[in-house]
């Protein structure tokens, strides 16, 4: 089993990047869209905590940024019809905090944003899946978005206006532990500002 991959980060695109060990082998990851986001330039160190998945007739090495959201992603893998394709999709469309939280209040609307899940689909996973994310344990302390009705509702405001719920988290989470008032309208527009650089 490989768990962890640290060496120069040598290319990165946003499905997959290659590490180059100091040993002289180069790892290619899949990654979800959320560490691409978070990766250094080229010819940095980078450390990705990893998940080999072996076929007959492929090996992949699934790449992470934090344990967690390794471990979110192989739960997913436990749910029918979820292989590894899926289940990045879906880290890739939703935060691990967030794909955890609607596991448990089994919300069935927010796992259908996710491209390739409908409703039959997201209702698999959420059977096979929601008694089953205790030992997932809690994120990172700067993981997630905070978990306040403010913070919904201004979410849910920039999921209408097209944002995917990745990027709407992170844009509420960042506005919000900037001591933002505490008024969803004023968190929906500053939020925008990160979003669109203004």
């Amino acid at each position: 089993m490989i768990a962890q991959v640290t060496g120069t980060l040598a290319t990165k695109e946003l499905d997959r990047v290659e590490i180059m060990t100091a040993g002289g082998v180069a790892y290619e990851c899949l990654i979800p869209l959320s560490v691409f986001e978070g990766l250094p330039a080229e010819g940095q160190t980078v450390t990705l905590h990893t998940h080999l998945a072996v076929r007959e007739d492929a090996w992949h090495l699934y790449g992470f940024a934090h344990p967690y959201e390794r471990s979110v992603f192989q739960k997913l893998l436990g749910a029918k019809g979820v292989g590894p394709a899926l289940a990045l999709g879906i880290l890739s469309a939703l935060t691990p905090e967030r794909v955890v939280r609607a596991l448990r209040e089994k919300d069935v609307t927010t796992l259908m944003r996710v491209p390739r899940v409908g409703r039959k689909k997201a209702e698999q996973i959420i059977l096979d899946l929601a008694d089953k994310m205790a030992p997932v344990g809690r994120g990172p302390a700067t993981g997630g978005a905070p978990a306040s009705p403010v913070a919904d509702d201004a979410t849910r405001a920039l999921l209408a206006l097209g944002y995917n719920q990745a990027e709407a988290e992170r844009a509420v989470r960042t506005v919000m532990e900037g001591g933002a008032p505490g008024d969803v309208s004023t968190v929906v527009r500053a939020a925008l500002g990160k979003l669109t650089g203004k």
